[in-house]
């Protein structure tokens, strides 16, 4: 029997990931789904955010139903003591170095996005994020100087992470649509023209691959000029969060977009993962029962299909999840002032579609 490690950690978090339990229930009996605290829910009952307990059964799982983690209340801590340190102990302990940001526009809600919505028509791209390296887990250190504090972060990439990540890019380049865009700052960053390098080396390896290569600037500006001409991005860690969560809004709402944290740990022809919507906690409507739980749910999609390796299920998540939207249900974030559902209707609403 399947074991699934479920942390839905803080603020929304429970929510939404209650919501995904029903729709995997809905259609998979055999899976034993073992919560544990994670994050801010861990601090509160006095533990760490990533408890020993809570690890262990990560360990022994095929793989993790995240929520999400952070409360305003622990904004002023030291990192370690934080909800958030939590993700990246998870990320690096379990060797979780790619990170597959679906982003998708549901026909039907192009007049949720910000942008016309002739821009964002039929916009499919898919954001891979390197996500163990660069700047977040380089050496850091706050020191007093000459009278003045001074604070440094370093961005380090080794070859062979780089090119596991890049190999990723490409391998779900060639499942799609055959275009990858490889972003970084090579005209500024030593660890980017490594990145570079790197990218030029394996692409001989996919010829049926088209590549292109964008600095991080422009990458930006191309996401809300041509967001739809995306296929593939990958690139390093700290632009991957900025471009992804920039690429997420421009479909209207954050709350429709799950994620999907691999790595090598996993059965034959499976990967371990960790699966998680990209929203964060929103604090603001916690309790409210009006989160959209699309993300969590679809997160839940991407976990059968790429952990337990039943794509016939996670298809029928997804399809169910379109014929919802095509069919005029909304929750309030995508709902323009019309009638909306609440987060348990709109779970409702896929289980009966499936």
């Amino acid at each position: 029997m399947p074991i699934i490690a479920v942390l839905p950690g803080d603020g929304i978090g429970p929510e939404v990931t209650r919501e995904a339990l029903r729709v995997l229930a809905a259609l998979r009996a055999d899976l034993e789904c073992v919560e544990a605290p994670v994050g801010g829910a861990a601090l509160e009952l006095g533990l760490p955010p990533l408890p020993d307990e809570t690890r262990a059964l990560c360990a022994r799982s095929d793989a993790i139903l995240f929520g999400s983690v952070g409360l305003p209340k622990y904004d002023g801590a030291p990192m370690a003591q934080r909800p958030e340190a939590a993700l990246f102990a998870l990320r690096s302990g379990f060797e979780l170095y790619a990170n597959l940001r679906p982003v998708r526009v549901f026909p039907g809600l192009e007049a949720a996005s910000s942008l016309r919505p002739e821009l964002v028509r039929g916009l499919d791209l898919v954001v891979v994020r390197e996500l163990t390296g660069g700047i977040y887990f380089g050496a850091k250190e706050t020191r007093i100087e000459n009278g003045v504090e001074v604070a440094s972060d370093t961005m380090l990439y080794r070859a062979p992470e780089i090119e596991r990540i890049v190999r990723t890019g490409f391998e779900l380049a060639r499942r799609r649509r055959k275009h990858l865009t490889s972003v970084d700052k090579e005209n500024v960053l030593d660890t980017s023209r490594l990145w570079r390098r790197v990218v030029l080396r394996i692409a001989p390896e996919y010829p049926d691959v088209r590549l292109d290569h964008l600095l991080v600037d422009n990458a930006a500006m191309q996401l809300v000029r041509r967001p739809a001409d995306f296929d593939v991005i990958v690139t390093e860690n700290m632009f991957g969060d900025i471009l992804s969560d920039e690429a997420a809004i421009v479909t209207g709402s954050i709350g429709t977009l799950p994620s999907a944290s691999l790595g090598a740990k996993g059965k034959p022809g499976r990967q371990f993962g960790m699966y998680e919507p990209i929203g964060g906690t929103a604090p603001d409507i916690m309790g409210k029962g009006v989160a959209n739980p699309t993300a969590s749910i679809l997160s839940a999609a991407m976990l059968l299909r790429l952990s337990l390796d039943d794509d016939a299920n996670a298809g029928r998540i997804e399809r169910a999840v379109e014929a919802v939207y095509a069919s005029g249900k909304r929750t309030a974030d995508v709902a323009a002032g019309q009638p909306s559902l609440s987060t348990t209707a709109f779970a409702d609403a896929v289980i009966a579609e499936m």
